[in-house]
């Protein structure tokens, strides 16, 4: 019996069902992953858009073995290693002067870190989100997610939130009032499948935060750290949030989520906490991915735009190392096909396909890519709408 098949039959025995699995990754490089049979992948998803400076990369990897060998863990009752530097860092690339963060251990804990702080600041209970939008599975950060499937089966929900149309700043308008703590917007919709923004969207969510003294709250758990060739989505606007949440790419695959707020909003003593976050071996690891995407950052707008040339023909939306393309029906059996031939991407809502390769992919790999996806969609039939 081969590793595989016994681990699938492991997991099948001792790990509750909650996820559709295909391959066994054992082994991981730059954009390059192998499975428990050695065949090798072009990795177009990254954890989900988190392997932001590609598997494995050097720099993090010695930099959580420097500092496994001194702590692991202390617990956030005393200060932590790199805990403080990393967090001067963070608010340095995020442009919000005065600002401080808060660690996490993942996106949905950032966002309901987010929600705690826009009840306290606000002294308000209600928030508004977006169709599509998707900022956690925990309770809280559920509550502020759209889809139905994962939503009704938990309700009901707290906070209170009410959804409106993506991009609809009129609808907004209409919704949000004196009651409203925060609006939880993404400056690009990476669940629904890479849906950015309208063009002023996000300059109108903040003047009607503003008029009604809410809380602008931009969820970057996808599209922070480097992923659109800036820091975070929202540089490439002129709005500026009062409260970011990030995660994914900034420990490079090391759990780990933060939140960062504008000056004047924070935690104080016993208001928040956690024993895990922002750990030893977390802030070390995103001290050493800040350096690394630091020098990444300029060659993520080629990147992407080599990409959208390549799948020019399926129309893809791209924003950096964020790509999506709607290929209706066919979705799946693209993705298996892209699979078999060596080149791992993810279907996302709607009959949309998603690629967020690590930050790290080469020219070549993108051709390679570009041309796998290119003749799945051409096996798998004529796309539909």
């Amino acid at each position: 019996m081969d590793l595989s098949t016994h681990y699938r039959e492991l997991d099948a025995r001792y790990f509750m069902p909650a996820f559709s699995r295909a391959i066994e990754i054992v082994r991981g490089r730059g954009a390059m992953v192998w499975d428990a049979d050695g065949k090798e992948y072009i990795d177009c998803v990254a954890g989900i858009a988190v392997c932001s400076t590609g598997h494995c990369h050097p720099a993090v990897v010695e930099a959580i073995c420097d500092q496994a060998h001194e702590l692991i863990h202390c617990s956030n009752l005393y200060y932590v290693p790199h805990q403080a530097e990393l967090a001067e860092r963070v608010v340095g690339i995020s442009g919000l002067a005065g600002g401080k963060t808060f660690f996490s251990n993942s996106g949905a804990e950032a966002n309901e870190g987010a929600i705690k702080l826009a009840r306290l600041a606000t002294g308000k209970k209600r928030f508004v989100a977006f169709t599509h939008g998707f900022h956690g599975r925990t309770m809280g950060s559920l509550a502020v997610t759209h889809k139905p499937a994962i939503r009704e089966p938990f309700e009901p929900l707290e906070p209170r939130c009410t959804f409106v149309d993506f991009g609809d700043a009129d609808a907004l308008r209409r919704v949000v009032d004196d009651e409203t703590a925060g609006v939880f917007v993404e400056p690009i919709q990476g669940e629904a499948g890479v849906v950015p923004a309208p063009d002023g969207f996000l300059e109108e969510v903040r003047e009607i935060c503003d008029s009604r003294g809410a809380l602008m709250i931009a969820d970057e758990v996808q599209t922070g750290m480097g992923r659109t060739g800036k820091w975070f989505a929202f540089q490439h606007t002129r709005a500026v949030p009062d409260i970011i949440t990030m995660a994914k790419g900034i420990a490079s695959g090391f759990p780990m989520g933060a939140l960062i707020a504008r000056e004047g909003l924070e935690f104080r003593t016993s208001e928040h906490g956690s024993t895990f976050a922002g750990g030893p071996l977390a802030c070390a690891a995103a001290r050493a991915t800040i350096d690394v995407v630091e020098g990444l950052l300029p060659s993520v707008p080629t990147k992407g735009e080599r990409f959208a040339q390549a799948l020019s023909s399926l129309s893809p939306r791209v924003r950096g190392l964020m790509v999506g393309m709607t290929i209706g029906g066919v979705c799946p059996a693209v993705a298996g096909r892209c699979l078999e031939q060596g080149l791992i991407v993810n279907c996302a809502a709607d009959g949309n396909l998603r690629l967020v390769p690590p930050l790290v992919i080469t020219d070549s790999e993108i051709d390679a890519a570009a041309g796998i996806l290119l003749a799945a969609v051409e096996e798998s039939g004529r796309r539909t709408p």
